[in-house]
């Protein structure tokens, strides 16, 4: 693999906020941050609106393992990323579901944990196919890291190492999407997954206020777990083409 600027510049993406994370002080998880807007009960399910929204993570990670487990291994050479990556999707709803159902910094280190799996899968995957599939080789001990990002939390309650497995691949993917030529024809179907992230991210920021906006109809919360479940779908529908 020959390298040049392309590399150096997702390289230093990586280490470059790895290094200005970890220049920062600790900081511990806010507990207001448990504190959501649409607390209503359905069906005897309490937070029904953010429990229930899980499903889309389910729909996608179970349509993209379908699409993994139904190619020949040798023919793809991201594929044990892939998998991995939907496997850790279909675990958020898991997770996430039991995190809302009696939110707590120890309900949802088990979202967290599931999300970090999913996480570590895409990067892996997208810079196997778009840099070099030497990358494959970084599935385990990336999924290891990002695991261990949950555990420092827990031990520690420090989230800056948390906060980077987030930060760095969702920085770095874009830039990978865009400065290196694609194996499959896919990549606009990922960058739109991409997009559709960022989406979720901001309705999450706005839980209250899009709550209070939509008349109590539905929070930003909910719409965060709809819009990155539509996210995961694009990618699998990157799979499927």
């Amino acid at each position: 693999m020959k390298i040049g600027w392309r590399h150096a510049v997702i390289a230093l993406i990586l280490v470059g906020s790895f290094v200005a994370m970890f220049a920062r002080a600790p900081f511990a998880q806010d507990q207001a941050y448990h504190d959501f807007a649409d607390k209503r009960a359905l069906f005897g399910i309490p937070n029904f609106g953010d429990v229930a929204s899980n499903i889309a993570f389910l729909i996608a990670g179970l349509a993209g393992l379908a699409v993994c487990l139904s190619r020949e291994r040798n023919a793809w050479r991201t594929r044990s990323a892939w998998i991995i990556a939907f496997a850790g999707i279909a675990l958020v709803s898991v997770g996430s579901g039991y995190y809302h159902l009696a939110p707590d910094d120890a309900t949802l280190f088990w979202d967290r944990a599931a999300m970090t799996v999913g996480f570590m899968g895409v990067l892996v995957a997208v810079l196997g196919e778009y840099v070099s599939e030497r990358f494959n080789a970084m599935l385990w001990p990336a999924v290891i890291v990002g695991l261990a990002s949950v555990l420092y939390w827990r031990v520690f309650d420090d989230l800056r190492f948390y906060y980077w497995i987030q930060l760095g691949p969702m920085v770095a993917l874009p830039f990978t999407l865009l400065f290196f030529r694609p194996v499959y024809s896919n990549r606009w179907l990922l960058l739109a997954g991409l997009g559709w992230y960022g989406v979720a991210k901001l309705t999450e920021l706005g839980d209250k206020v899009v709550f209070a906006a939509t008349q109590n109809i539905i929070s930003g919360h909910t719409l965060k777990h709809l819009f990155a479940g539509l996210g995961c779908y694009f990618m699998y529908l990157a799979l499927k083409k």
